[in-house]
């Protein structure tokens, strides 16, 4: 490790100040989208009997991003981020504050559920690139990883920790109660990141005949010549085919065949939050024995494993426990994919690329909710576990390019090093 390493690797954010007060507003707008993301399909479901319809839901909360990613992070460039990041969650705060209000006056239905989920990702492209560009403008870029593990950590506990289990107390309450407690996170969000005291940066200017088409192709052509980035982007979406399945018919497989109930599908959640959180915590060492493309290979195959115990094993705990080992290798899963991605690509081209590479990765996750839901519908809630399993062993055979190629790139147009945080 060098000694630019070391520094970075022990320098902390300040808590108080600029960065305590993005922390806060990040913890707080998670905790509000975790009460939202888990109310959503109950109420989808005590609206609609249809997995399909149901799992449309959580299919349009994907879409935004496939058709407003890019564009997203291009208006985060050229605006104040600070202000964008105010203005949006003060339209989402009052976008969910009427939908709390139809809620309790009984006006909800199924095209309003998918409404929301679509208008509020939409919002959500511009605010996290927002938030992406605007985090090293508050902290020293010694202290940006620490920044970023206190950013996501903080994020995981409040949304899966704290938010899921929360939800069925709330519904206990009222319908609307989960939404009306989303709308006052997102105010209270706004008014931290507007008070925060940051110049706007400075840019430099754009060269002559640059245009985002062109930038975007320039991303894109990377992906298509890198062998091993292809396969890397090619895996992911396949997974992500699998995890719109599941996810999209979780509430389903909860409530429809274990009859739990609105507690069990929050015990699923919150069990794979905690494997995720586990998963941070033993990627280190699994790396440092395995390396980071079999560190992949054996999660890919975990994975596999844990789906079918959540689509054969009629019991909650097998569930929990198998939703706990999911997220933990899932967690595994992300952190390497994301460092051998970062590792095959040119400095210059980082951003596009890996924009580019979570476009097309999350485009498998609407079809896959689609698919869960057709064949929930057609042959059991238990199926669309069973599927994802299936996607999950075709992303492992994509992954035979990377695990033949060197985790460094050396080849021309790749960097020669990298130093992973993950």
């Amino acid at each position: 490790m060098t000694t630019v390493d070391a520094a970075q690797a022990v320098a902390q954010p300040a808590w108080r100040g600029a960065f305590g007060r993005l922390w806060s507003a990040a913890v707080l707008s998670s905790f509000g989208d975790a009460l939202r993301t888990a109310a959503l399909p109950l109420l989808a479901a005590s609206l609609t009997d249809d997995p399909l319809l149901i799992a449309s839901v959580t299919a349009c909360g994907y879409l935004p991003w496939i058709v407003f990613g890019l564009l997203g992070g291009a208006v985060a460039d050229r605006v104040d981020q600070r202000r964008a990041m105010g203005a949006v969650d003060a339209v989402r705060a009052l976008l969910v504050g009427a939908f709390a209000v139809a809620v309790a006056l009984g006006h909800a239905s199924i095209g309003l559920l998918i409404a929301l989920a679509f208008a509020l990702t939409t919002l959500q492209t511009l605010f996290d690139n927002a938030a992406t560009a605007l985090l090293p403008a508050l902290v020293d870029r010694e202290a940006l990883g620490s920044a970023n593990t206190r950013l996501m950590t903080g994020q995981r506990v409040a949304g899966g920790l704290l938010g899921g289990p929360v939800v069925p107390v709330l519904i206990a309450a009222g319908a609307a109660v989960p939404f009306a407690a989303d709308a006052v996170t997102f105010l209270l969000a706004a008014a931290l990141v507007a008070s925060l005291r940051t110049a706007a940066p400075r840019r430099p200017p754009r060269p002559a005949g640059s245009t985002l088409r062109r930038e975007i192709a320039e991303g894109l052509r990377v992906l298509r010549r890198d062998r091993a980035l292809r396969a890397l982007c090619t895996a992911t979406a396949l997974c992500n085919v699998g995890m719109g399945a599941l996810i999209a018919t979780l509430v389903v497989l909860v409530t429809g065949w274990l009859h739990t109930g609105p507690g069990g599908y929050a015990a699923a959640t919150t069990a794979y939050t905690v494997g995720s959180l586990a998963g941070g915590a033993v990627n280190r060492p699994l790396v440092a024995r395995l390396g980071r493309p079999r560190a992949v290979l054996l999660a890919g195959l975990t994975q596999i494993a844990a789906l079918l115990v959540i689509g054969t094993v009629r019991d909650l705990a097998a569930l929990a426990a198998a939703m706990a080992v999911f997220g933990l290798m899932g967690m595994v899963w992300n952190v390497n994919t994301t460092t051998l991605m970062q590792q095959r690509t040119p400095g210059g081209l980082l951003g596009r690329v890996s924009a580019a590479f979570r476009t097309l990765a999350v485009a498998g996750a609407p079809l896959g909710a689609l698919l869960g839901g057709a064949v929930a519908a057609a042959w059991g809630p238990n199926t669309p576990a069973l599927l994802a399993a299936a996607f999950f062993a075709l992303s492992v055979c994509a992954l035979t390019p990377v695990r033949t190629q060197p985790e460094v790139g050396t080849g021309e147009g790749q960097v020669t090093s990298h130093q992973s945080t993950g």
